[in-house]
């Protein structure tokens, strides 16, 4: 603002400069409203979200929080009584509900568009006596799971993490990767694999579907990342992951894990007994107390606790947490039919999107899906997602 006496003394302005000076203003004007948001933009696609300088003021408009969730994506499975596929459902069928607010949904699909796979395998020592059924299952790969519109990288890990192939649509390179596994030392540096996985796939187009299958014991040393970290990262960029869980004993075998417990009476990640006297309260200890697990609860946990440690059944943590599916498998049998029930999830999936609205910017959203006019259907998603709080 200019005060009165500064006003008095300022020379009057000429005619032209006026002119001048008021063209300025209405283009800045007009710049300003074709500018103006109505609501948050999106970041491009591998561009970071801009913070504001330290110290800076900031702006009451900020939604920075709402730009990094600007589209959430989920993709359904749905079975029936007998465990079979549901196929013919349509989006009036569909509940979505974000933190208990139904969502509108921007676009329902069935099948999905084309997808991009990131195939994580086990290459350490320890595997060695499977290592030939593992050569096999390239073919089963680019048949049942890429298909014609998709493309795949893979990456190795023992010790260490190797990109062993960038993605390719070219479904002979992916068997020939494959088929030329070698083992290496006796390291599992899982969480580091999962966590390149997902870096992989943040960069592919958000046209594609992007999804993890790991190939792998239930076991990690010596990563640097923590799952629950990766966890959030692959919930925030719509990646699913898929594990075909190995075994190199009989004392392990094991097929597809159900928890069994009953219904709890809280919502996941929330404890309605106090904990075991000197003992953390984790959904761990209190499946241990009540003789189950629940994955779901379980899953939940680790991605509202990050940074905490692992134990119990990692892949099939994973799984749950992005709305996978986890296959136990022992034999060569077992480790080519988990490929194929993996092909054929991914291939009968309903991939819904919505914008979230009438929902708190940060902390753990809970994605619930319900199917309306039809009974006895299993619906499958992922449970939710984290979001930060701003600066965090």
């Amino acid at each position: 603002m200019i005060d009165t006496a500064t006003r008095q003394k300022a020379r009057p302005l000429n005619s032209s400069l006026t002119a001048v000076l008021a063209g300025f203003a209405l283009v800045a004007t007009t710049v300003a409203l074709a500018q103006g948001p109505s609501g948050p933009i999106p970041p491009k696609p591998g561009q970071a979200v801009q913070k504001p300088p330290q110290g800076a003021q900031q702006k009451p408009l900020d939604q920075s929080i709402r730009v990094r969730v600007n589209l959430v994506n989920t993709p359904v499975v749905v079975r029936d009584a007998r465990g079979e596929l549901v196929l013919d459902l349509e989006e009036d069928n569909f509940r979505v509900f974000d933190n208990g607010v139904r969502q509108k949904l921007e676009s329902f699909d069935m099948g999905g568009g084309p997808l991009s796979v990131v195939i994580v395998m086990e290459t350490s020592s320890r595997i060695q006596p499977l290592l030939p059924a593992l050569r096999r299952t390239g073919v089963l790969f680019t048949q049942t799971v890429v298909g014609e519109n998709g493309d795949a990288a893979v990456i190795g890990y023992d010790d260490q993490v190797n990109y062993l192939q960038d993605f390719t649509s070219d479904h002979d390179a992916v068997d020939k990767c494959i088929s030329n596994l070698q083992t290496g030392m006796s390291g599992t540096r899982l969480y580091d694999a999962l966590s390149a996985a997902v870096g992989m796939l943040k960069k592919r187009p958000d046209s594609r579907r992007r999804v993890v299958i790991t190939v792998a014991e239930a076991l990690d040393s010596g990563s640097e990342e923590k799952l629950g970290q990766v966890l959030r990262d692959a919930q925030l960029a719509n990646i699913t992951i898929y594990s075909v869980g190995l075994s190199t004993t009989a004392a392990e075998m094991r097929g597809e894990q159900k928890s069994g417990a009953p219904p709890s009476a809280t919502p996941p990640g929330v404890f309605g007994q106090p904990p075991i006297p000197g003992t953390p309260q984790t959904p761990t200890t209190e499946a241990t107390r009540n003789g189950n697990i629940d994955l779901m609860a379980l899953a939940v946990w680790v991605v509202q606790h990050a940074e905490a440690a692992v134990k119990e059944r990692p892949l099939e943590v994973a799984t749950a947490a992005t709305g996978g599916l986890y296959r136990s498998t022992v034999k060569d049998a077992s480790i080519e039919k988990a490929i194929d029930d993996i092909g054929g999830e991914l291939h009968a999936q309903y991939t819904m999107s919505y914008r979230p609205t009438g929902t708190a910017p940060s902390g753990y959203h809970e994605i619930r899906i319900q199917v309306v006019d039809r009974r006895m259907l299993t619906v499958r998603s992922r449970p939710g997602y984290f979001l930060s709080a701003p600066g965090a």
